[in-house]
């Protein structure tokens, strides 16, 4: 029996990963410009009464809120700042993968794998941010959005979904469905049938 494929690909894995998240780190406000383009849109588009604007530093996400930061006659507004990088983490691991399997189009898969993930990191981000206006800001801030108790349910619930589970969970799937024919191989050599 041919000797298995498999740890050479986990050493080649091992050693891309450093690689990717440095390239991740360094280059996160290109790669995740389209991701904040997105959560803008729908920020703007599904929130315009709480957004005023969403400003960009490095891979932080700045909502300009509506919302006062204290008595609703306060003249200040409040800001809330989500860091882009807690829900993009998939982005480097997919690409070290995709790199490690040494597939031919690998410039290929690694675009399609990027566009399939930007809307779920606009999912976390803007999850982020409704978590912090509606479920854990001061009850004088939480009221001033306007969101019922069923309202604030659906938002923790899709923080914790967009910060626990898609992260993670999305670049897992992305690579195995672009790289089934690998996985095949991988499999073969191992004499499954």
């Amino acid at each position: 029996m041919a000797k298995s494929p498999l740890p050479r690909f986990v050493l080649r894995v091992i050693a891309w990963l450093p690689v990717a998240f440095a390239a991740w780190y360094v280059l996160a406000p290109v790669i995740l410009a389209p991701a904040q383009w997105l959560a803008t849109l729908v920020a703007r588009g599904a929130f315009g009464d709480l957004v005023r604007g969403v400003d960009a530093s490095g891979a932080t996400l700045s909502f300009v809120t509506t919302l006062k930061a204290g008595r609703a006659d306060a003249s200040g507004v409040l800001t809330v700042d989500v860091n882009m990088l807690l829900y993009s983490f998939g982005l480097p691991l997919f690409a070290a993968l995709t790199l490690a399997a040494g597939e031919p189009r690998r410039a290929r898969t690694l675009l399609v794998g990027y566009a399939t993930m930007l809307p779920f990191v606009a999912w976390g981000v803007l999850a982020d941010f409704l978590k912090n206006i509606a479920v854990t800001a001061p009850a004088m801030i939480a009221s001033q959005a306007g969101f019922s108790a069923l309202d604030r349910d659906i938002i923790a619930f899709a923080y914790q979904f967009g910060a626990l589970i898609l992260p993670s969970v999305v670049p897992a799937v992305a690579w195995v469905l672009t790289h089934r024919a690998f996985l095949e191989r991988m499999r073969a050599a191992h004499g499954g049938g």
